[in-house]
């Protein structure tokens, strides 16, 4: 699929949308379980969204646009995303992300992003250069990977209950 703006936006609008259908009014066992040791609960996984809309995503694009390449963005801790969560309801939490992708997605558009400044670029860390359109394409893969998380999470909750069909249902 070739890149397209307007195919970013159709993602990251509707990341909280899936969320809400996903997690909301269901137990806490399928929100706070997660595969084991140092792993993510959907709840952590929502939490993450949380922090990367506070101190991630939105902030290197700003840095981009900004058109200063030697910008270097700064390093991403997800280390307080756990400690800012912890006891609050998952509905809460989704509330919260919504309300930051909907900022953060409105900025975005007021940037009237074109090829020009697809093309813009600014230092990252551990990769060097990198390009507005590598940014908003990484943000959409990110959304699409934790949503899969999730799903996976509390599809392995009900890995041992289903008996034969694992084979054939589940492939991790």
């Amino acid at each position: 699929m070739d890149f397209s703006i307007d195919k970013v936006f159709e993602i990251l609008q509707n990341t909280p949308n899936v969320l809400k259908v996903m997690l909301n009014n269901i137990s806490a066992e399928w929100i706070e379980n997660n595969e084991g040791e140092n792993t993510w609960s959907p709840h952590n996984v929502v939490a993450h969204f949380i922090h990367g809309e506070k101190t991630h995503w939105i902030s290197r694009v700003r840095t981009i646009v900004a058109g200063d390449e030697n910008a270097v963005f700064k390093l991403f801790d997800s280390s307080s995303q756990f400690s800012n969560s912890k006891g609050k309801a998952v509905s809460i939490l989704i509330d919260e992300f919504t309300e930051l992708r909907n900022r953060n997605t409105k900025e975005l558009k007021s940037f009237d992003i074109n090829e020009d400044t697809l093309s813009l670029k600014a230092t990252h860390p551990e990769f060097g250069k990198v390009e507005l359109k590598q940014l908003l394409s990484a943000w959409v893969v990110h959304d699409l990977n934790h949503i899969k998380q999730i799903a996976r999470v509390m599809a392995k909750q009900y890995k041992a209950e289903m008996g034969p069909w694992k084979k054939y249902i589940l492939t991790n």
